[in-house]
This record gives C-alpha cells, structure tokens and sequence, in this order.
C-alpha cells in the first residue's frame, strides 16, 4: 500500500456540494460522466494526492453520513475568517491535547473539521 487516494463524500446535489467544497478551498480535478446516468466530481488542494469525489451511487453511504473527514491547516484563525466571509458556518473552537479544531457541516450533513496543532 502507498497512500489514501480518493475519499468518498455522499452528497444529493453534485453540483450544488462541488460549489460548497470549491468556495471552501478544494479545487476541480474531475467532472465527467463515467457510468450512464452518474457524474465522477473529483476535487483536491493542489500538490496534494489524497482529494474527494462527491457520490450519489451508495446505496449503503445515504448523503450526510460521512463525519470525521479532517483537513490539516495552518491557520485556523485565518481559514475560519475567509470561510465565514465566504457564508461558510464554521462551529466553534474545540482545544484539544492533540490539537485544536473547528468543524463545518456541508448542505447535506457531511461534516469536514479543519485541525491545527
């Protein structure tokens, strides 16, 4: 094994949870059909391997269900400002022993928390 390749984020709406995750900082990979009736909408932050694909097709993965997804940040403080300048929520500041993180809920319930340490 190498590395966490894609992660899965189930979603309703592809196009309105791309435009969320854009206005958040992730950027467009992919967005093309790949099976009749299903769309692949892959997004990422630039010079990093591991991105997101917001799903619609697991029947066992219903939209709101992913919670934990963790993105590593620098500056809480700062991301918080331009999230909440963007009409992003962003919930409050938990400190932690093992860092500090604040956590954003997409339209459908996903939860992305962003960590500092």
């Amino acid at each position: 094994m190498k590395s966490i390749e894609v992660i899965s984020i189930p979603v309703t709406n592809q196009e309105r949870s791309k435009k969320f995750y854009e206005d958040m900082g992730f950027t467009l990979i992919a967005d093309q059909p790949f099976a009749p009736g299903q769309q692949w909408v892959q997004l990422g932050f630039p010079g990093h391997e591991t991105s997101i694909t917001l799903v619609t097709w697991f029947p066992k993965m219903p939209p709101g269900s992913q919670q934990g997804f963790v993105v590593k940040t620098d500056s809480l403080e700062q991301d918080i400002e331009e999230l909440t300048a963007k009409g992003i929520e962003v919930g409050k500041i938990d400190e932690t022993p093992w860092g500090r993180f604040a956590t954003v809920t997409d339209p459908d319930g996903n939860t992305v928390s962003f960590h500092q340490w």
